[in-house]
């Protein structure tokens, strides 16, 4: 799957409100752990979520570049599916 910058500013938006760490949330309607890695530099961000009692996952890796853009590469998965489940993830902190 081909790298792309990802210019979808609600999701670059929920993505820096996320706070590094573990967090349980519900993303429709059903309950995942997500862990959020953030570089010291805070230029990269490595998303990982799993739903809890069943079988999905988002994995992806996020780059931040100059100008505010995004690169998204996402771990086997259409980038579609990163960004609908980080705009959509609400978590229970």
């Amino acid at each position: 799957m081909p790298d792309a910058v990802c210019d979808n500013e609600g999701f670059a938006a929920r993505l820096d409100a996320m706070s590094a760490g573990y967090h349980e949330g519900l993303y429709d309607g059903r309950r995942y752990g997500v862990t959020l890695k953030v570089s010291a530099d805070g230029r990269r961000r490595w998303l990982y979520a799993e739903e809890l009692g069943g079988t999905d996952f988002v994995s992806a890796n996020v780059f931040l570049l100059g100008g505010g853009r995004v690169l998204l590469k996402p771990c086997e998965m259409p980038q579609e599916k990163v960004v609908a489940f980080v705009q959509g993830f609400v978590s229970n902190d």
